[in-house]
């Protein structure tokens, strides 16, 4: 039997746990969803108090009287001299493979050799500290890197984010003590080990407290039995980060796999359509010794706390991707355009198709500008919880929008050719639809970030209150409901007659082009309105809001849009290249036509078919030099 007061427990329990319990839901159900919680804040105590969640730039932008526009813009992408040319150098390898033929062996992988060639290029080691063999490249500089390798191999660009971003890097420069920074880190960053992160399980995806895979102590080893599934770049030979269970809580081991499989361990091969230029498989442990040594222990948390701290890096990477990704998609539309006749004119002449392609630039411009910001955040010290979340939802989305939408339908009946671009990787384009966290389920989590501080503040309080008291729905007009409320609501009503009665704060804008100046306003002005409108929902749902999943992803979807066009207006203000500065222009009215649900305007549609009609005609500078004139089956023109 428990020696703690209910007291002590409430104390104990997270914000999530306690309102669940409030709202009726099984002690399993709030114990679980606490235990993501208690990560979360775990996650958010490993940084400093101004740049915790709570002084992040999304959740000010919302909850304080007027937006620092100021933490939205982008920042300065220039790596030091030697961190370019490691960038440089590895971009010359995968080129030249790719020239020769000699980029993916006859299974369609990557080659060893592709693999050793950038090792010796330091490409394996640009986000590990000097100290340890690597570059310690600023993310500002490595994310627009990854968008720059995207345009020549998707694969390779997102290899370098499994092994540096989730793989087994992040764990330990971030929770490795001395010894075993001094241990890993250097082979880590010549490519000797390549890395994985080896989180899910065939029980465990969005829900990690199902995980089973345990590891026990037995003299100085672990013995680890479990199996894990989906986990990325892991092959025999490899280093892995392992979240299991050790004696029932969350920890990570860092495990150098065996060279070949053994009794101890194996690897679980399936097909899969994605991501069929690397190894994505699973692996199966049984009773495989690792050294005691090998466990990282974070000064607080446990070891979900180490696998989230990597998930944001991953998060931006992925963008990133998406921005060079789509960049081959346009590459690959323009000389189609520009060669199919239909009724005795190229479509590059027709609207629809200038329309599509003024909107993938559109598309391609906000990812510059999400990578760009969530990059310098990370530069800066903030965790960028929500931040990271707004750029893989978008990147992922939007790259899915361009492949089906604008890439398939302009490229016709041709895209599903086989050597076709899109034929041969839709399923490469539609995967981070679902890695790295699926959108909506990443939304959620975005709104609940959005609203912890503000419930926990006023609305524990008063859930408290009415619990204690034994009333479900409470009655401001019954005298015992009232009473019950005398203190705890106070604080409430002065922070709602505020937002009521005081007017907006106007927020201080740079100097910019006009019309990017109105998305900024518009951006500011809706966002400040948000704060009523997520509490009012808050209010009215009060604890079984945590059911109200749709209302939840629809509140923090037009948050993440309202974002993404002051980021997206902003970066389309620093730039000198007008193209640039008019797809910035076309994504953010798109934005705001899908806020306001306002039609597009003629004018809107001037504008994007202009833009389009000049990218057709090879003013989309940032596609110079990618090789995606493949049109098959060609016809006599």
């Amino acid at each position: 039997m428990s020696t703690e007061t209910p007291l002590e427990s409430d104390l104990e329990a997270s914000f999530a746990e306690t309102a669940l319990k409030l709202g009726g839901k099984s002690d399993d159900e709030a114990r679980r969803t606490g235990a993501i919680d208690k990560a979360d804040d775990q996650v958010e105590a490993l940084f400093a108090p101004q740049y915790q969640t709570v002084h992040s730039p999304a959740h000010r932008a919302v909850w304080e009287r007027g937006v620092p526009t100021d933490l939205f813009e982008g920042s300065d992408p220039t790596a030091p001299k030697d961190v370019q040319q490691v960038m440089d150098a590895s971009v010359e390898v995968v080129k030249n493979h790719l020239a020769h033929g000699t980029l993916q062996d006859e299974a369609g992988k990557i080659t060893t050799q592709v693999f050793s060639d950038l090792a010796a290029c330091g490409y394996w080691g640009l986000l590990v500290g000097r100290e340890y063999g690597g570059s310690g490249a600023p993310f500002a500089a490595f994310g627009p890197f990854l968008t720059r390798m995207a345009m020549i191999d998707p694969t390779i660009a997102g290899l370098a984010s499994v092994h540096g971003c989730i793989g087994a890097v992040d764990p330990v420069s971030t929770f490795g003590n001395a010894e075993q920074k001094q241990r890993f880190l250097p082979d880590l960053a010549s490519g000797k080990r390549l890395s994985a992160f080896a989180l899910t399980e065939p029980c465990a995806g969005s829900d990690l407290t199902q995980l089973r895979t345990r590891a026990v102590l037995d003299g100085d080893s672990y013995v680890v039995s479990g199996e894990k599934l989906f986990i990325t770049n892991v092959t025999a030979g490899r280093t892995i980060g392992l979240v299991c269970l050790i004696d029932d809580k969350p920890a990570v081991l860092i495990v150098d796999l065996p060279q070949e499989e053994n009794s101890n361990f194996s690897l679980k091969k399936y097909g899969l359509w994605a991501l069929k230029h690397t190894y994505n498989q699973g692996i199966v442990f049984n009773g495989l010794r690792v050294p005691a040594e090998n466990l990282l222990a974070p000064k607080r948390g446990d070891g979900l706390t180490i696998a989230y701290h990597g998930l944001n890096l991953g998060r931006i990477a992925l963008c990133a991707n998406a921005a060079g990704t789509m960049r081959v998609m346009m590459a690959s539309m323009i000389p189609w355009a520009n060669f199919r006749v239909t009724y005795s004119a190229p479509i590059a002449k027709r609207e629809l198709v200038q329309r599509r392609l003024g909107q993938l630039a559109g598309l391609i411009t906000a990812c510059d500008a999400l990578t760009s910001w969530c990059s310098g955040l990370i530069d800066r010290g903030y965790r960028g919880e929500m931040e990271c979340v707004i750029a893989k939802v978008f990147g992922s989305e939007v790259q899915k929008h361009a492949a089906i939408e604008l890439c398939m339908k302009t490229h016709g009946g041709r895209a599903f050719l086989h050597g076709h671009l899109l034929g041969d990787n839709v399923h490469e384009f539609l995967a981070p639809c679902i890695y790295e966290g699926e959108g909506e389920m990443l939304g959620m989590a975005f709104f609940k970030s959005m609203v912890k501080h503000h419930g926990k503040t006023y609305f524990e309080p008063i859930g408290k209150a009415l619990a204690a008291a034994g009333i479900k729905k409470p009655n401001p007009l019954n005298p015992a409901h009232a009473w019950a409320l005398k203190g705890v609501v106070t604080p409430y009503l002065k922070w709602l007659a505020a937002q009521k009665l005081l007017p907006t704060a106007k927020s201080t804008l740079p100097q910019m082009p006009a019309e990017l100046a109105r998305h900024v306003e518009f951006a500011c002005e809706n966002l400040q309105k948000m704060a009523l409108e997520i509490s009012n929902t808050m209010g009215k749902f009060q604890l079984s809001l945590a059911d109200r999943q749709c209302r939840m992803a629809e509140l923090s979807g037009r948050c993440q849009n309202l974002i993404t066009i002051l980021c997206t207006s902003l970066y389309g203000a620093r730039q000198t290249d007008e193209i640039v500065r008019a797809s910035a222009d076309i994504l953010c009215q798109e934005l705001t036509q899908k806020h306001t649900g306002a039609r597009p305007s003629n004018r809107y549609f001037r504008q994007i078919t202009e833009l389009g009609g000049a990218i057709a005609n090879g003013s989309f500078n940032s596609i110079a030099g990618i090789d995606a004139d493949q049109i098959l089956m060609r016809y006599d023109a």
